[in-house]
């Protein structure tokens, strides 16, 4: 998922805390405002990547310690055609090649649905290759202290660490794999869906109750998925930005999924969560995994009508901080009325991704989503999901 700067949640936080309250920390069915009644999953985004480099096994590991029901490997293609876990297929943020003076004649320019990227690609290198580089924090105000110390792991090895660790602490962790621009790596005749398929079939998971949900912002590759495997599918909604006002900027590329953009296919995200485009993903996918201000919005203030947004907070910038929480839309109502699951992303915890109505408190945030209904949530802190959730 892309990193977004938007973070929401507002109104009846206090109603919130009262609910979850009476819950008694959601062991029971039926405890929570969910589809199935079950406490919502907290997913580790990228591992727990509030923490540790996205994206590696230490990562991964951290985010099952802090009470993950899930750990998120985006995955991308190697030159031969191994699926690792990386956010994008540029990796020049995200690991040290850019130092490693032996693949400076890698540096490429690539395009990326549609979008012209400059950088070092998964793609030119083999796994081999990918091994002898290190992991770094990509998120500048994170700790940069284990940059250069971690591996890219595999796949395999990412579904190995859920298995082991899962045995280990007697408890199920699931994988929740993203297939990263498929049509892109269908081009470079790396195509993800079958490589991903063959590794699920070798660990046996095929079935609904697989600890395993895939998950694409593409539709013509879950709808394929779907016709291979009964493994849980997830489709994912994005957006441009969030307007002032609190509506969505859907502008391109990130209007649509890359596929609809390819076919000429006028439908947008937004398209996709109207009660017609819910029915119409329940016919091949188990949930959908919004952008958070789809389900609850958040706008600027100007007070004074003079078109400059007050700085809330009076610190002479304005950020997610100076942003007012609006309520919530029907997503979530007509997502479950449709037999949609609901995971949203992505919950941030440092202040300046936090709208003014949480006052610096992120396990508000996730309170607020967890009253309206949402069934999981990609939270980068996994430990303040799990402490709001419980």
């Amino acid at each position: 998922m892309r990193i977004h700067n938007v973070s929401k949640g507002a109104v009846a936080l206090a109603a919130a805390a009262v609910l979850l309250a009476a819950c008694g920390g959601g062991d029971d069915k039926g405890d929570y405002p969910t589809l199935t009644g079950d406490k919502p999953l907290v997913i580790g985004h990228r591992g727990a990547s509030g923490y540790l480099p996205d994206h590696t096994l230490e990562g991964y590991r951290k985010a099952i310690e802090l009470g993950a029901d899930f750990i998120e490997p985006d995955l991308v293609a190697t030159k031969d055609g191994v699926l690792v876990a990386r956010h994008e297929p540029n990796i020049t943020a995200t690991t040290d090649v850019a130092q490693r003076s032996e693949f400076a004649a890698r540096k490429s320019k690539k395009l990326v649905d549609g979008v012209s990227e400059e950088g070092w690609f998964v793609s030119d290198f083999t796994l081999a290759e990918l091994k002898t580089l290190r992991a770094v924090q990509p998120l500048a105000e994170r700790d940069q202290s284990h940059n250069g110390k971690y591996l890219i792991p595999t796949f395999e090895e990412v579904l190995e660490l859920a298995k082991t660790e899962g045995a280990r602490l007697n408890r199920s962790i699931g994988v929740y794999p993203e297939t990263k621009h498929p049509s892109y790596h269908a081009g470079l005749g790396l195509a993800l869906e079958d490589r991903l398929l063959a590794i699920l079939g070798k660990y046996g998971y095929t079935s609904k109750s697989a600890p395993v949900i895939v998950q694409s912002f593409e539709v013509a590759n879950l709808k394929y998925l779907r016709s291979k495997t009964q493994v849980r599918l997830v489709q994912l909604v994005d957006a441009n930005d969030v307007n002032a006002d609190g509506s969505m900027d859907l502008t391109a590329p990130y209007d649509k999924p890359y596929d609809f953009a390819v076919a000429g296919d006028a439908r947008t995200f937004a398209s996709l969560l109207t009660p017609a485009g819910l029915k119409d993903v329940k016919s091949y996918a188990d949930g959908i995994g919004p952008w958070k201000p789809y389900l609850i919005p958040s706008k600027l203030v100007d007070a004074n009508k003079d078109g400059k947004p007050d700085d809330l907070n009076g610190d002479g910038k304005i950020d997610e901080r100076d942003r007012v929480m609006l309520p919530a839309t029907d997503v979530v109502k007509n997502a479950h009325a449709a037999g949609l699951f609901v995971h949203p992303y992505t919950f941030r915890s440092e202040a300046r991704r936090l709208a003014s109505d949480f006052k610096g408190d992120p396990k508000a945030e996730f309170r607020l989503f967890y009253q309206l209904g949402v069934d999981g949530v990609f939270a980068d802190f996994p430990d303040h999901a799990k402490a709001a959730r419980d």
